[in-house]
């Protein structure tokens, strides 16, 4: 890395980490504002265990509240549209957006924040927001976010996606097959709590697929084209710790130190994501999900082990550098085979965690090789160690159906 090459750095301006820290949401929604908007999910906010001490905290600290959106799955234009639609009329000075939830939860409370503040939902129809919504998209629209997003407090229900740290909101739309994301450096939540009890009643399913997402953002925007050195260090770190931590929760739900490591991760790994970049294997999972349903964690894992063998040709001493942060035995050994030893221990991983090794596993159909090819850029496919143009791209997914 050419250590004169310029580089931002954007972060959540606060940052609360610990078991029971979920109890000061009211403390750090007071700090924001007066009153507080609730986005999650069904299982996340509206039906969680947790909810009733997240509303206590805000209630002790005098912050008026109420749900205003639930998220259904990864949203959809349609869903953002649906939620500024039914946001409550009048002065929205003072107000913050809580967001309790996984990825999907967050990417909503996220978009519906930065667009709160750039249209009035009352003068639009719900086809007029739809296309405000779209119009936001990278690569498909044309608009900006202009003014400053209602103040986002982002508290994470699973290990994952690394959302709460990251400064755009990834929404899909299923009737004109695309996943993109609404970006802006004003979209980083303004605080962040990671409670790393709050995910305690997530199923192994999820579990697996939310941790492997982290590792994957980890050691992809380690390797990426565009990797800046203060996330690299923070993998660096990290990484070693959610290698460790991700299998023994898998075989024990109630490991306190290995929920925490894995909250810790995916918060780096959203900081990593956010400041350096990502690589195939988010390239090919955006449009896998579009094409199969694929639940994006699931995607990622699916493609890391792929992704690190099409790129070790000229990532070998990245990967090779991780492998030796995991295991520093083996820093006498060249950079090759500890690239590889690197690779096989991720494809270890993912075995242990019951993920798909083939892409017919997910559903896809031989003859839609083509359009994933071709479906599987963006941002993330710009990262990439490797550049891959469809066909060559086709030609390896083709060797994985």
């Amino acid at each position: 890395m050419n250590a004169e090459l310029p580089y931002d750095l954007a972060l959540p301006p606060l940052v609360r980490f610990g078991v029971g820290r979920a109890a000061e949401v009211g403390e750090v929604v007071g700090l924001l504002g007066r009153s507080a908007w609730l986005i999650g999910g069904r299982r996340s906010l509206l039906e969680s265990a947790a909810r009733p001490g997240i509303e206590a905290s805000l209630e002790a600290a005098g912050i008026e509240h109420r749900v205003v959106a639930a998220s259904e799955g990864e949203p959809t234009v349609e869903q953002v549209a649906a939620a500024l639609a039914g946001l409550p009329a009048g002065d929205r000075g003072g107000v913050v957006i809580v967001a309790v939830g996984g990825g999907s939860a967050i990417d909503l409370a996220k978009a519906v924040a930065a667009l709160a503040t750039n249209v009035d939902p009352a003068s639009a129809t719900h086809h007029d927001l739809a296309g405000f919504v779209t119009d936001h998209l990278e690569g498909v629209g044309t608009r900006s976010i202009a003014r400053w997003p209602l103040p986002v407090v982002a508290l994470p229900t699973t290990a994952g996606t690394g959302a709460e740290a990251t400064r755009n909101a990834v929404i899909s739309c299923p009737r004109r097959r695309f996943k993109k994301s609404m970006r802006s450096p004003m979209m980083v939540p303004r605080a962040v709590i990671l409670d790393p009890m709050v995910g305690a009643g997530c199923d192994a399913a999820t579990t697996a697929a939310a941790g492997l997402d982290a590792i994957t953002q980890l050691i992809e925007s380690f390797i990426c084209r565009f990797a800046r050195p203060v996330p690299r260090a923070l993998v660096l770190e990290a990484l070693p710790r959610a290698i460790a931590a991700l299998p023994r929760l898998l075989a024990d739900p109630a490991d306190r130190a290995a929920r925490a490591a894995m909250s810790h991760a995916a918060f780096v790994s959203g900081v990593a994501l956010t400041n350096s970049g990502l690589g195939m294997a988010h390239g090919v999972a955006a449009a896998l999900g579009i094409e199969c349903g694929t639940p994006h964690g699931l995607a990622c894992a699916l493609m890391l082990p792929v992704a690190m063998r099409v790129n070790a040709s000229v990532a070998e001493r990245d990967l090779a550098t991780l492998e030796r942060a995991i295991d520093p035995e083996s820093a006498g050994e060249d950079d090759a085979t500890r690239a590889s030893a690197f690779v096989r221990r991720i494809e270890r991983l993912c075995r242990e965690a019951g993920v798909p090794q083939r892409l017919a596993d997910v559903g896809l159909a031989r003859d839609r090789l083509p359009w994933l090819a071709e479906n599987s850029g963006g941002a993330s496919m710009r990262g990439n160690p490797v550049e891959l143009e469809p066909r060559r791209l086709e030609a390896i997914l083709e060797a994985i159906l």
